[in-house]
């Protein structure tokens, strides 16, 4: 009866047994938790730079339709609604609703050219101001 008793006891793990464990996977999760929450914003960064590409193909295909690109005022809307003004229009061009930056925001659209011939996409970040660094940085269709 006694060696039954002891093999039960030495099965258990004791109290510095458990705390060094906990330790070791603080100190883990300490040195990887940064690592991989500094990713985020990256992931974001690309998502942005993927939408950004993913519209400039839709307006592309606009203008092979109309001649031209939207003009600011129509903005990207005019990828799923088609202008007044506007002849040869054969979308939507796109079937889902138009996206949204990660960070909430929407595509600012800009046609700076002469009749149509040019175009800008910006997200400004997350910060949703022009101007920034890091996160907050713009990314552009430039």
């Amino acid at each position: 009866m006694k060696i039954m008793r002891n093999l039960r006891s030495r099965r258990a793990f004791t109290l510095i047994e458990l705390l060094v464990v906990i330790l070791i996977l603080a100190i883990l999760a300490a040195l990887i938790v940064p690592r991989v929450v500094g990713r985020t914003g990256d992931a974001k960064r690309a998502k942005a730079a993927t939408d950004i590409s993913t519209l400039t193909g839709m307006l592309q295909q606009y203008r092979v339709d109309c001649d031209q690109y939207p003009s600011t005022e129509d903005g990207l809307m005019a990828l799923r609604q088609q202008p007044s003004n506007v002849n040869g229009w054969r979308g939507p061009y796109s079937q889902k609703e138009l996206p949204q930056d990660p960070w909430g925001g929407d595509y600012a659209y800009e046609a700076p050219g002469a009749n149509g011939e040019d175009f800008i996409i910006t997200s400004y970040g997350s910060d949703m101001a022009p101007g920034g660094e890091g996160d907050a940085a713009d990314i552009t269709s430039e």
